[in-house]
């Protein structure tokens, strides 16, 4: 694991700690304390589950599988079961072979979210990171409803080291979208990623907005990868969750970026999102550094979760 790898590992560890002591402990005390693998078992595993903000369905769909594996693998002993356990919550979360696609080709992203989840903070870090990689990057300010998104775009845009296309305050979105694509052909740019506004307290003005936006990408840039990511907060657990649900009626949404989770007592969201809606999470923060923001791997996640290495 490379230095870099290695302190984010270690800092989404201490991030974690509160779902750690949700989660692990509360597991950990189960497979203690318990003799025999029962209902009253299985019934404290998802009460723990539960509280750790993965929610009823998924903890169910683990609950089955953990069930499942116990039964074919003739388990006889609780404490056994931890191993297994961590390996179905693992399996929750499966990115696929493709989930980073647009990294490597021509490609338009949009992102979403509702103020102060860190939306515009999670565009200036992308964009800085696949500046580092090589890649020639713009960003659009297309979210032209909060006058400080705009600036505060501009500022990241400034620490990226890339360039940046805006208007003024209360411009039309698509317009800005326009305009960015347009410049993105012209200057041969391999990523253009778009900050846009996330209103969902009037869901029909943000879906006709999104929409618009869309077909002007259609119609301009009809060959450029289209990927979208909602930006959701980690500290607002099941909020989250409902969000993303919200998100996904007006949106393709194709992945989450998970900010804040140094700290949250929340964490479980993650797997939670992925099982539920079956949108993958793709990037999580943990704080302000243009490297705060990664990629989501299901492995190091977990394993910082239980604190398996």
């Amino acid at each position: 694991m490379s230095q870099e790898k290695k302190g984010f590992f270690s800092r989404l560890v201490a991030g974690l700690s509160k779902t750690r002591a949700n989660i692990a402990a509360g597991i950990d005390s189960i497979f203690s304390g318990f003799s025999a693998i029962d209902d009253d078992f299985y019934e404290e595993i998802e009460e723990t589950l539960i509280m750790g903000d993965l929610g009823i369905h998924t903890t169910e769909a683990i609950i089955e599988d953990l069930k499942r594996k116990v039964k074919e693998q003739k388990i006889k002993e609780p404490a056994q079961c931890r191993a297994l356990l961590i390996d179905t919550i693992r399996s929750q979360m499966d990115l696929g072979e493709n989930a980073y696609e647009f990294e490597d080709r021509k490609s338009v992203v949009l992102v979403i979210g509702v103020n102060g989840v860190g939306k515009t903070t999670s565009v200036g870090k992308l964009a800085g990171q696949l500046k580092d990689k090589g890649k020639k990057v713009l960003v659009a300010a297309a979210d032209t409803f909060r006058a400080a998104a705009i600036e505060q775009l501009s500022e990241w845009a400034g620490r990226a080291g890339v360039d940046i296309i805006a208007q003024q305050e209360g411009s039309d979105p698509a317009a800005v979208v326009y305009d960015a694509v347009s410049a993105a052909k012209a200057r041969n740019v391999d990523v253009l990623i778009c900050d846009t506004a996330g209103r969902l307290h009037n869901k029909k003005n943000l879906m006709e907005e999104l929409r618009k936006i869309g077909r002007v990408i259609e119609r301009e840039y009809p060959e450029a990868y289209r990927e979208t990511l909602v930006v959701l907060d980690g500290t607002t657990g099941q909020n989250a969750l409902e969000q993303a649900r919200q998100f996904k009626e007006v949106a393709d949404i194709t992945g989450i970026i998970l900010t804040k989770l140094d700290g949250t007592a929340k964490g479980g969201i993650a797997v939670a999102i992925q099982a539920e809606l079956g949108i993958p999470v793709k990037y999580i923060g943990i704080g302000e550094q243009m490297d705060d923001l990664q990629k989501f791997r299901p492995d190091e996640f977990v394993n910082a979760l239980f604190e398996t290495q």
